[in-house]
């Protein structure tokens, strides 16, 4: 057993080998010229300026303000998904009046309206909040609709045959069945969240992360550029994190097929 664990740990090791690896070579070339420094800027400058932006406090600010920006629109997207998917998959007449809008609303890329909301909203904070929440609606909704159309008919049946009634039946069989679904969902939500994010602020931002990207395109900071990247990686990553956290409270009764080493 110590051996598989000390086995384990070098191989943990290993995966870390060719990103430093990379990072090596990267700093190399940029001190040696071969990437100046307007393509892209060294490892050490990268650091130096996230230091240098979190002690002034430049990074925190507008951090903060990007963040409502996406937790506002995530939690009116996912708020409308998980209503729209709970009356079209518990209701044939629900199915019928939204599912067809629904899908034909979900090949319209949310990108190609960034022009029609600002004719809507203006260039203010509505159109960055809409284009987020627009964006978040359908993986919640496909995939709790899914969910709740897959949970196993005999479930139902026997919930029915013990005396429980429609909405006890809804309550304890069909949401808790449907519940990894919407999981499922609210994580693919997320990760589209970020991504809208990065491109709601594009548009006549005055505080946020994407102000900080477009002002050091301005002047080619591209160490500016990098730090907020990888801002928005860790907001990504940091989201995922969240929700398997709570995957892993909500789906505690689940069993697991991959047993622990």
């Amino acid at each position: 057993m110590p051996q598989n664990r000390s086995f384990q740990h070098r191989i943990g090791a290993t995966r870390w080998l060719s990103p430093v690896v990379l990072l090596a070579v990267w700093e190399a070339a940029s001190r040696l010229g071969v990437i100046p420094e307007r393509t892209l800027a060294a490892p050490s400058s990268v650091i130096k300026s996230l230091v240098q932006m979190i002690t002034s406090g430049e990074l925190a600010e507008n951090l903060v303000v990007s963040f409502w920006r996406v937790a506002l629109g995530l939690t009116i997207g996912v708020s409308i998904g998980v209503v729209l998917a709970l009356v079209a998959g518990l209701s044939r007449r629900g199915e019928y009046a939204i599912d067809p809008i629904i899908q034909i609303k979900r090949t319209i890329p949310a990108l190609a309206l960034t022009p029609l909301f600002i004719v809507w909203f203006g260039i203010g904070e509505t159109p960055k909040v809409a284009l987020i929440a627009f964006a978040s609606i359908f993986p919640v909704y496909l995939n709790l609709y899914g969910g709740i159309r897959g949970v196993d008919v005999r479930l139902v049946e026997s919930a029915r045959s013990f005396g429980l009634s429609r909405l006890e039946q809804i309550w304890h069989v069909i949401l808790p069945g449907a519940l990894p679904s919407l999981l499922v969902g609210l994580r693919y939500s997320l990760s589209i969240a970020i991504l809208m994010l990065v491109v709601a602020e594009q548009v006549n931002a005055s505080a946020g992360l994407g102000y900080l990207v477009n002002n050091a395109r301005d002047f080619m900071r591209t160490d500016i550029i990098v730090v907020c990247l990888l801002v928005y990686a860790a907001l990504g990553l940091g989201a995922d994190a969240l929700v398997r956290a709570i995957e892993d409270r909500a789906l505690a009764w689940r069993p697991k097929l991959i047993a622990e080493a």
